[in-house]
């Protein structure tokens, strides 16, 4: 076994699985501290490293693409100190952390864990419920429905149909953004058959947040939403084999189809040769398209 306790945390290694435990230090984030403890198996890791630095280092893991909801979720934006998958090291400690990677690496060539990317989840994400009040809103999530209410600070067209439940089964993604700069951020669920180019502003499937304390704790609900949608490495549903009258059917609408593009190649052809004038190549044109 490995470990190593330092302010940002504590990181334990048993051959098989990795536990990290946020510290208390007032370095480490508050999306962290909330979050908690997490166990990352042995086949969710891709690798291990440690950097030293003149006054700390820092450990660094990194999990197989796909492994983690969490990181799809977040998509690389977690702050260093909200970042679970970092550990600030002081310098009287470097020889432990080169010793625990050299353990973590010994168990990943022991058990020829691959570092290719994975189409299943190998975490399981936040717990739930939960419930987080950041921005213009509050988003809660039980594990089956998302529920957004609003607050004196939304816009009066984005509030006045009142508080959203969306299903978890009407979902097709959730997208969550810290702000940046002078552009403020978002957490926005993506609804089936429902797109919508808005602002989060004005979306009333988007919490718009400010750049406050709480911003990061949102990404917690879309990594616990994300961990409940299909996979994006999965295979899509095969659709049930037409019968064959309906195959049939489709073949005669392609070759129908077909044969409409082809009648409007000789029009352009025609047109460029001087056969047809514009305004008779525009209608017989249109008329193509129409029957299309």
């Amino acid at each position: 076994m490995a470990e190593i306790i330092q302010k940002d945390g504590t990181w334990v290694f048993d051959g098989d699985a990795l536990r990290l435990t946020p510290g208390r230090d007032k370095n480490v984030g508050l999306f962290r501290k909330t979050l908690g403890e997490l166990v990352v198996p042995l086949g969710a890791l891709a690798g291990v490293s440690f950097e030293q630095g003149r006054r700390s280092g820092r450990l660094r893991l990194r999990l197989r693409d796909g492994a983690d909801p969490l990181l799809h979720a977040t998509g690389g934006r977690l702050t260093e100190g909200d970042d679970p998958y970092q550990l600030a090291v002081e310098s009287d400690r470097y020889g432990v952390a080169e010793y625990f990677v050299d353990e973590v690496r010994n168990a990943l060539l022991l058990d020829q864990v691959p570092a290719d990317p994975v189409d299943e989840y190998l975490l399981p994400g936040p717990a739930v419920p939960l419930s987080v009040s950041a921005g213009d809103g509050t988003a809660s999530f039980d594990g089956e429905r998302v529920r957004l209410e609003w607050n004196w600070k939304t816009e009066d067209a984005k509030s006045a149909a009142g508080a959203r439940t969306l299903a978890v089964t009407d979902l097709v993604g959730v997208e969550w953004r810290p702000s940046a700069g002078l552009e403020n951020g978002y957490i926005r669920f993506s609804v089936r058959n429902a797109p919508t180019k808005a602002p989060p502003k004005y979306d009333p499937n988007s919490v718009e947040l400010w750049g406050f304390k709480k911003d990061p704790l949102m990404a917690l609900i879309a990594a616990a939403v994300q961990a409940r949608l299909p996979h994006p490495a999965a295979e899509p549903d095969v659709l049930p084999e037409q019968p064959e009258p309906t195959r049939q059917l489709a073949a005669a609408a392609e070759d129908g189809h077909d044969a409409l593009l082809r009648r409007l190649r000789e029009l352009g052809e025609l047109h460029r040769d001087g056969v047809l004038t514009d305004d008779e190549f525009a209608m017989a044109k249109q008329a193509v398209l129409k029957r299309m």
